[in-house]
């Protein structure tokens, strides 16, 4: 399975954090899967990406020049897809993937989030969006969401919604699940 991660590229947050993108990483190599995110160092991208590659994924990273630019190009990745700007990165990442992954981020991630969820729910595809809310960190989203759903503004049921997970271990037995399914 074709997994895409979104998340932190920030050296300086909690070592917390950086853990699940080791353990993420490590889970993804060991169970045979690919890794399909922005192709870039730093904070969680770079945990990922290393856990996932020393354990055994196929990585494929996505990128801009503006990214390489910054010095920031990761040297791990087995396939590199060279992308014209951000907007087409999430687009090509969104298009390779089986199933979505947001682990802990800041505003990009929020992006990749929200693009992944918007086009879900216009019917462009009908992939599971995992968010991991570790530590509550996505609270807030969960209620703006289920005040917008009040107010009339998300349907009741929704055509298309993430799936919002609290660590590791059940994001991938939820993995795990759906790939029964198929």
């Amino acid at each position: 399975m074709k997994i895409a991660v979104y998340c932190s590229a920030k050296d300086a947050i909690n070592e917390e954090y950086l853990r699940l993108g080791d353990e993420l990483g490590a889970w993804i190599g060991h169970d045979g899967h690919t890794l399909v995110y922005g192709g870039a160092t730093g904070g969680l991208m770079s945990r990922v990406s290393a856990a996932a590659k020393s354990s055994g994924a196929y990585v494929i990273g996505v990128i801009p020049p503006k990214i390489i630019k910054m010095g920031r190009q990761a040297d791990h990745c087995d396939e590199l897809v060279m992308v014209a700007d951000m907007a087409e990165r999430k687009r090509v990442i969104r298009e390779m993937a089986d199933c979505c992954v947001c682990l802990p981020g800041g505003y990009g991630t929020l992006d990749e989030m929200f693009d992944v969820i918007g086009s879900g729910t216009v019917g462009e595809h009908n992939k599971p969006l995992f968010i991991v809310n570790y530590g509550g960190i996505y609270d807030g989203i969960k209620d703006v969401a289920g005040r917008m759903q009040q107010l009339g503004f998300i349907p009741t049921p929704e055509n298309y919604s993430p799936i919002f997970v609290s660590d590791i271990a059940e994001l991938t037995d939820k993995i795990i699940k759906i790939q029964t399914k198929r």
